[in-house]
């Protein structure tokens, strides 16, 4: 039996470590084989503005722009800085694009590049391991939050999926705002095969009312999606399934999208949306549909399907009201602001290019937090066959 390398050692340690311990037995592990001196974990904070430690605890966050570590975590690459003193090695946390954080190794000198890309392996695996570990432990959603979420807040963020996602054919991201008070704003996705779905939503009211609509609507769409149903029909038993409990009192305004990943031909249910932008290299435009009426607004309502056709490198951008809601001074974040901030951040990975879209909303907004819900979700179709 041949003896195992330093990065089976370290992985066989990870594999056999408690959920809520992988951080420390990691550092464990990267002491006796690399002769790592100190290893933190940061992780983003839900507004995607800090890496928030997960070790130290009252350590200082570290800022997503202008760090080493920021850099790492924007770049998705290996960027080496200083801690004290001493190298720094940050690695990028992600699992299939979904981006978590940062880990910062300390070393007394610096790596060879053989060195580092074991270490970027690990990092992989480390990421993997808290994503899989937050289903038996919340130590790792704690260190995310800055701030106590609401109680409809908690819900919505629990029925999310990842924020984001990267596969050969597409690339989508999503964030909700404002992160910790966020009410009856969410999105979903799901890919089948040859199909990518998307449900973006926007629930009526304040507070769990509009909280517990919004999962009322989204576990219709997922209960229909995943019977098989068609999109038109996914709407229909979505609206049916709000209007017996509702009767028209409380509605759903809903965008759903079916992209067929080998052909980019585009069906879209407009149910009251939010409103869809195309992004075709330097030309963005928004892309008008047939209103509809919201999920739930009356019974048995009737919905049609409009198709479009994407073209390799095509970028999406869905935005509920709260965006177009943000107002300062009697002065909103207006449609010009909007273009050039989609036009700015075109080479960015959707991703990055949400984050610069909220984070532009929020300087727009000294740094206060939206009066509406705003969901903004980003897609790519890259035309790669399946």
């Amino acid at each position: 039996m041949s003896t195992p390398t330093r990065w089976e050692l370290v992985e066989r340690a990870l594999r056999e470590a408690d959920p809520e311990e992988v951080v420390e037995v990691l550092g464990e592990a990267l002491r006796e084989n690399y002769g790592v001196r100190d290893c933190e974990m940061f992780l983003v904070d839900l507004r995607l503005v800090v890496l928030e430690p997960v070790v130290h605890r009252d350590a200082p966050s570290i800022p997503l722009a202008g760090t080493a570590a920021g850099r790492a975590y924007r770049d998705q690459a290996a960027i080496v800085g200083e801690h004290e003193g001493r190298t720094a090695l940050h690695l990028p946390l992600a699992v299939r694009g979904d981006r978590m954080g940062v880990l910062q190794l300390v070393t007394d000198e610096d790596l060879s590049a053989e060195i580092r890309a074991e270490l970027l392996d690990i990092a992989e695996v480390v990421a993997g391991l808290v994503l899989t570990a937050e289903v038996v432990t919340d130590r790792y959603r704690q260190v995310r939050r800055r701030h106590r979420l609401t109680l409809a807040a908690e819900m919505q963020w629990q029925l999310l999926p990842v924020r984001s996602v990267e596969t050969r054919s597409f690339r989508l991201a999503g964030q909700l705002e404002p992160a910790y008070a966020v009410r009856g704003d969410n999105f979903d996705w799901s890919q089948d095969g040859r199909t990518l779905s998307v449900a973006v939503t926007n629930g009526m009211g304040e507070s769990l009312t509009a909280s517990m609509l919004t999962t009322l609507a989204i576990t219709a769409l997922r209960n229909a999606r995943r019977g098989g149903a068609d999109l038109v029909d996914q709407a229909a038993l979505a609206d049916q399934a709000i209007w017996s409990y509702h009767v028209g009192k409380q509605y759903v305004s809903t965008l759903l999208i079916e992209l067929d990943l080998r052909s980019g031909r585009l069906r879209v249910v407009d149910a009251g949306s939010p409103r869809m932008w195309r992004v075709r290299g330097d030309e963005i435009e928004r892309i008008e549909l047939d209103a509809q009426l919201p999920l739930g607004m009356l019974e048995e309502t009737e919905y049609q399907a409009q198709e479009f056709q994407l073209e390799p490198g095509d970028r999406l951008f869905v935005l509920t009201d709260g965006v177009y809601a943000a107002a300062r001074a009697s002065r909103n974040y207006d449609v010009a602001s909007l273009q050039r901030t989609l036009r700015a951040s075109r080479l960015l990975p959707p991703a990055e290019a949400v984050r610069a879209l909220m984070s532009d909303i929020r300087v727009f907004l000294a740094d206060h937090d939206l009066d509406d819900d705003a969901v903004a979700v980003c897609l790519d179709w890259n035309g790669t066959d399946l």
